[in-house]
């Protein structure tokens, strides 16, 4: 089994698979203050949990956008399975060429999009990923990323309204019957989740002003399933977008993952 692991600003994503199916995945909050022995022992707390035999790690893929607590995971995998992780970053083998103009700042998390949707969808693909922040890049035929809007997340929006104003509340993104509000809760609902849709339907519009027509769209990230159901456009939901890519990243470099030899 390959253990992979997307290191968030909000959460730890943590996929294992056997070959190309994803046996299970589990998300934990995403805690710089943790120690390598910490992490270790959440690792094997959650790899119980699904009753997963800890000899069946063979090998692991993280990627991260928490510098900080990448080291962290690094050591807490190899203490727990006594193997190296293979680590999204330069130098890894991804098949995907990076159009950017300093390709080093290319997010992890970015990459591994690129590559799940070129080998797992038809390009030119628009991967719209609805994390912390809201990004939307494009994957072309040629295997090409060649740009990324990013715009404040849903939660951060909401966080900022309710946070700046004297009566605006905390709310859930329960979906509203309206358009138009009739109380504080119902308005802010629409805002946040019709204003939200209507956001990313316009920038696929622009996108696609810009570069041509895509032949796929593509959403992920936590709060995806709240918002894409109420866009126009015909966008199919994957949950597991970046442990995909993450799998696919770790078998080009698997000669990377070695198995760790402790000293007896």
């Amino acid at each position: 089994m390959i253990l992979t692991i997307d290191i968030g600003n909000t959460n730890i994503v943590l996929g294992g698979f056997e070959g190309e199916k994803l046996e299970f995945i589990s998300r934990i909050s995403t805690d710089s203050h943790k120690t390598d022995c910490e992490y270790a022992a959440m690792l094997k707390t959650i790899l119980s949990l699904y009753s997963v035999d800890e000899s069946r790690i063979s090998g692991a893929a993280i990627s991260s956008v928490v510098p900080p607590l990448t080291h962290a995971v690094i050591n807490a995998i190899k203490m727990a399975y006594s193997v190296n992780p293979v680590v999204v970053g330069p130098g890894i083998k991804t098949g995907i060429n990076l159009l950017a103009d300093n390709p080093s700042q290319v997010g992890a998390d970015l990459i591994c999009a690129c590559v799940a949707a070129y080998n797992l969808y038809t390009p030119p693909v628009v991967v719209i990923d609805m994390g912390t922040a809201t990004k939307l890049l494009i994957v072309d035929e040629n295997a090409c990323f060649s740009g990324v809007s990013i715009i404040p997340g849903v939660e951060i929006s909401l966080k900022a309204l309710a946070g700046g104003t004297a009566q605006l509340p905390q709310i859930s993104l329960d979906p509203p019957e309206r358009v138009l509000g009739r109380n504080t809760i119902d308005c802010m609902r629409s805002g946040i989740i019709y204003g939200n849709a209507s956001m990313i339907d316009g920038m696929i519009d622009r996108i696609e002003d810009e570069v041509g027509p895509i032949s796929t769209l593509v959403a992920t990230g936590g709060l995806s399933n709240a918002i894409i159901p109420y866009c126009k456009h015909n966008i199919t939901i994957d949950d597991d977008l970046l442990l995909k890519g993450l799998n696919i990243i770790y078998n080009k470099n698997k000669q990377r993952g070695t198995t760790v030899h402790r000293q007896s």
